[in-house]
């Protein structure tokens, strides 16, 4: 097992399979992570994500002095109930824009692992499609 590497992320989990979303700051990392709560999902954490190989998955955790927090932007920071660990199973990538109605299958390689990337996009189904994403997968069809 590899050392744990920390990234600047939010990370949010359902039922143990986790979203690592990345983005500069400011472009909304803890708000995807606030809406994805809302849906139902898990705080793992918010602004630093540990990543660490486990075998052929990637697990996030959250470091000690963050747990229990989240930031909402022009509210202040909010406590939350949060877990332990979990399988990152996809990656949103904040900073670049989705063009494509449907897009090829991109990846990205975290703790030499290849993740499923997508990239932003400007609708109001983005959250409900990453929670989606996380119950089901995404079809090869």
């Amino acid at each position: 097992m590899a050392d744990p590497q920390t990234v600047h992320a939010t990370c949010v989990a359902w039922n143990g399979n986790a979203v690592l979303i990345r983005g500069d700051a400011g472009q909304g990392k803890s708000a995807l992570g606030l809406a994805l709560m809302g849906l139902g999902c898990a705080l793992l954490a918010d602004d630093r994500v540990k990543l660490q190989r486990v075998g052929d998955d990637v697990v996030g955790r959250c470091p000690d002095n963050i747990r229990g927090l989240i930031e909402a932007r022009g509210i202040g920071i909010l406590n939350a109930d949060t877990i332990d660990e979990a399988i990152i199973r996809l990656v949103v990538d904040l900073n670049e824009t989705e063009q494509d109605r449907l897009p090829a299958r991109r990846n990205v390689t975290l703790c030499d692992v290849d993740l499923p990337l997508i990239r932003r996009i400007d609708a109001p189904h983005f959250g409900p499609a990453i929670l989606q994403y996380l119950k089901a997968g995404r079809s090869d069809r």
